[in-house]
């Protein structure tokens, strides 16, 4: 059956992989972004592999944006029924470097954020009697990491709001879960190279249990399940897909 999906941070990494997979689970796609031209370019890609995709600019720090995506979302597409938040953030600095300013952005990204836009779409999802609320969450927030106690902190947040979420909302054929990825292939993560902060995917990669980095289709593989009919008697669940990295 095919719903109205939207994923957050869809123009690239983990969020283009899960939008890519969801146009071939049949769904039509809201590709959410705050880089309008890399939300365009994945939309038309989606379309042009035969699927139904906007892209559609948002901040999912600011309230008002977020509103007026989903507004959007809600017109050209219809009401959300699948929510991946997979927007996010991050920056690598020793704990006494954290300012003030930097501590505020990671939380209001990373954790404000993804409540704003569940609770934007959670009315939508009410009305239909069903829905699939997935976050992405990280490992970091499970096994602690240096340099990124701001990041794993708004990461912990979001483990802990999808579980209250799940309670709250599962009376209303509302799923929530989160998958934690650890050491992922993608644009932040190789920004995140180039800059010195940590060794590089290359040679972190086959440090990990099964030899290699994580892929975003690889996380949107377990996404895909966990918006699916057959899980919906799976909420409040750490899915982690991490190639045994935290076990």
């Amino acid at each position: 059956m095919s719903r109205v999906a939207a994923v957050t941070g869809g123009a690239s990494g983990i969020g283009l992989g899960v939008a890519q997979q969801l146009v071939a689970d049949g769904h039509h796609v809201a590709v959410l972004d705050r880089d309008v031209p890399g939300a365009e370019a994945a939309a038309a890609e989606l379309e042009a592999q035969g699927g139904k995709a906007i892209a559609v600019e948002v901040d999912v720090a600011d309230r008002a944006s977020v509103a007026a995506a989903f507004t959007r979302v809600r017109a050209e597409l219809g009401a959300t029924e699948i929510l991946v938040t997979s927007a996010g953030v991050e920056s690598f600095d020793a704990l006494l470097d954290i300012t003030a300013e930097t501590w505020d952005r990671i939380i209001a990204v990373n954790l404000t954020g993804t409540f704003t836009c569940v609770q934007a779409v959670v009315p939508d999802m009410v009305a239909a009697g069903w829905g699939r609320i997935v976050t992405i969450s990280s490992s970091s927030a499970q096994s602690g990491a240096p340099n990124m106690t701001h990041y794993a902190a708004s990461k912990g947040g979001v483990i802990s709001l999808t579980k209250s979420l799940a309670v709250e909302l599962a009376r209303n054929g509302i799923t929530v879960n989160t998958i934690p990825p650890s050491l992922v292939d993608t644009p932040m993560a190789r920004n995140a190279e180039a800059a010195g902060d940590f060794p590089g995917v290359d040679v972190v990669g086959p440090m990990v249990p099964v030899g290699r980095a994580g892929t975003p289709a690889d996380i949107a593989a377990a996404c895909s399940y966990l918006c699916s009919e057959g899980a919906g008697y799976i909420t409040g669940q750490i899915i982690g897909v991490n190639g045994g990295m935290y076990i």
